[in-house]
C-alpha cells in the first residue's frame, strides 16, 4: 500500500468512528463500505480489521468514569446476541448459497423498512418494553452478525424507540457490539485465520481510533435527540440497501441460470 493509500484508509477508519461514538453501532457497515467502493484492502481482512478497531472504540468509549448502563436492558441482549453469533455461524455453514443470497435481500427490505418506522414514529415508547423483546432484540442481532457481520439493525431500532437516556443506549450498543467482535476474534484465531498484515494495518489505525473516540467522548456535539434519529435513520438505510445491492448479482445469476 502506498502513502495515499493508507492516508485514505485512516480518514475513512476517523469517519467511522465519529459515526460509531455517536449513535454506538455502523463502525463496520461505514467502513467495510467505503474500503469495497475504494477497492483499497482485501475484504476478508478489513472484516478482522474491524472487529479489532471495534474492541478498541468500545475501551475509549467506556473508559474513564463509570459509563451509563442499564443491566436490566443490556445483560438479555448480551447474552442472547453472544448465543445468536454461534447460531449464525453455524447456519453460515449449513445454508445453500442461494439461500442466503434471499436471507439478505430479505434482510436489507426489512432494514430499510425499519428505518424509516425510527424516523415516521419519532417518539419513544412511553414505557419500557417487556424482557423477552430485548432477548429477542439481542438474538436477532447475534444471529445476523454470525450470518453476515450486520447485526446492527435489530437492537439499534429496538433500544433507539425505548424511552432510554441517549447515553445509555449508545454505550449498550457499543458493548454488545465489542462482545461480539471478541467472540468473532476468538473463531478467527482458533481457525489460524489471524495474519501479520492484518494485526500491522490494526496496529496503524488503533491509535487514530482511540483518539477520535476520546475527543467524541471528551468534546460531545450538541446533538438533539431527533438529530441522532435521524442519522440512525441513515445509517440504518444505507445498511439494508448495502444488503440489497450486494445480492443482485447473485439473484442475476440464479436468474439466468
Amino acid at each position: 500500500m502506498s502513502l495515499q493509500v493508507h492516508l485514505i484508509f485512516l480518514c475513512c477508519v476517523a469517519l467511522a468512528t465519529v459515526a460509531q461514538s455517536l449513535t454506538g453501532f455502523a463502525f463496520g457497515l461505514i467502513l467495510m463500505g467505503l474500503i469495497a467502493s475504494l477497492h483499497m484492502v482485501p475484504l476478508t481482512e478489513v472484516a478482522v480489521v474491524i472487529s479489532i478497531l471495534t474492541l478498541g472504540n468500545a475501551m475509549a468509549t467506556l473508559g474513564g468514569p463509570k459509563p451509563q448502563l442499564d443491566r436490566a436492558v443490556l445483560m438479555p441482549v448480551l447474552i442472547s446476541s453472544l448465543l445468536g453469533v454461534s447460531l449464525g455461524i453455524w447456519g453460515l455453514g449449513a445454508l445453500s448459497g442461494s439461500q442466503i443470497t434471499w436471507l439478505r435481500v430479505l434482510l436489507g427490505v426489512l432494514i430499510v423498512a425499519a428505518s424509516f418506522m425510527l424516523v415516521v414514529q419519532n417518539k419513544p415508547r412511553a414505557r419500557l418494553s417487556q424482557q423477552p423483546s430485548f432477548w429477542l432484540a439481542g438474538g436477532l442481532c447475534g444471529l445476523l452478525n454470525g450470518l453476515f457481520s450486520s447485526g446492527g439493525p435489530p437492537i439499534v431500532f429496538h433500544l433507539y424507540r425505548q424511552p432510554l437516556g441517549y447515553e445509555i443506549i449508545r454505550n449498550t450498543l457499543v458493548t454488545v457490539f465489542a462482545a461480539n467482535a471478541a467472540a468473532r476474534l476468538g473463531l478467527v484465531v482458533a481457525q489460524g485465520q489471524m495474519h501479520m498484515s492484518t494485526l500491522l494495518l490494526s496496529a496503524e489505525a488503533l491509535p487514530l481510533v482511540l483518539l477520535v473516540s476520546w475527543l467524541v467522548r471528551r468534546y460531545p456535539p450538541k446533538l438533539s435527540p431527533r438529530t441522532v434519529r435521524w442519522i440512525v435513520f441513515v445509517l440504518m438505510a444505507l445498511a439494508g440497501i448495502s444488503l440489497i445491492w450486494g445480492s443482485l448479482p447473485g439473484l442475476l445469476a440464479q436468474t439466468s441460470a
